[in-house]
């Protein structure tokens, strides 16, 4: 019979293999709290609430004035992140992340709401201006570059010109346009995956082209 004492060796000498290191943020974008969940402005947070379930992790570690989670997407360690400092000051949490894993800007992938777009449509693009998307252009201005790639998800423009951009960005989806959303995320992971491969035409081919099944418009 073994020693007790070569068994308890054994087992301290199986160490877990060392996990693949982050090479990918993937960001996110909205408000805390439970007023704002279904809210136009909290589309990134949505849209990678599906990523984690589809992952099997749950975003709930307090880090980097966010919530984070590790998680593994195809063959790439992610760190997925909803900053928590409101939609305004989203950067801070994305330069300390980015500074603590030395995540390049074009690893960092952002998903964030689009007045610009009708619900259940969404646009990859590989770099650019904020459009006006304060979350996003808080993010360029603490990392110092545009080129960040950004996945925008179709919000819905204002019903009119004097409707204030406020109220409208933090007013709630009817179930009709939450669902046009929602049936998006599917393609939304999949172009997510093909970004984090390489292949951002084969992404972009995805995601700019998707559009909700006839039944849903």
């Amino acid at each position: 019979m073994a020693d007790i004492f070569d068994l308890f060796k054994q087992i301290a000498g199986k160490e877990e293999a060392p996990k693949e290191p982050i090479t990918w943020l993937i960001v996110g974008l909205g408000n805390p709290g439970d007023k704002y969940r279904l809210t136009r402005h909290n589309a990134g947070f949505l849209t990678i609430d599906y990523l984690a379930e589809r992952c099997g992790v749950r975003i709930d570690r307090a880090k980097f004035h966010a919530l984070c989670a590790e998680a593994t997407v195809g063959s790439h360690r992610v760190l997925l992140i909803k900053p928590q400092t409101f939609m305004n000051h989203s950067g801070l949490a994305v330069q300390e992340a980015a500074a603590f894993y030395k995540i390049p800007t074009d690893h960092i992938l952002v998903i964030s709401d689009d007045i610009s777009q009708a619900p259940g449509k969404m646009r990859l693009r590989r770099k650019g201006s904020a459009g006006g998307q304060k979350g996003l252009n808080d993010i360029i201005e603490c990392m110092g570059s545009d080129a960040i790639p950004r996945l925008r998800m179709g919000v819905g423009a204002k019903p009119h010109p004097d409707f204030d951009l406020a109220d409208w960005v933090l007013s709630t989806f009817p179930k009709s346009e939450l669902d046009l959303l929602t049936g998006t995320f599917e393609s939304a992971r999949v172009g997510i995956g093909k970004v984090l491969d390489g292949d951002f035409d084969g992404a972009m081919q995805i995601c700019n082209s998707y559009a909700p099944p006839a039944h849903d418009i």
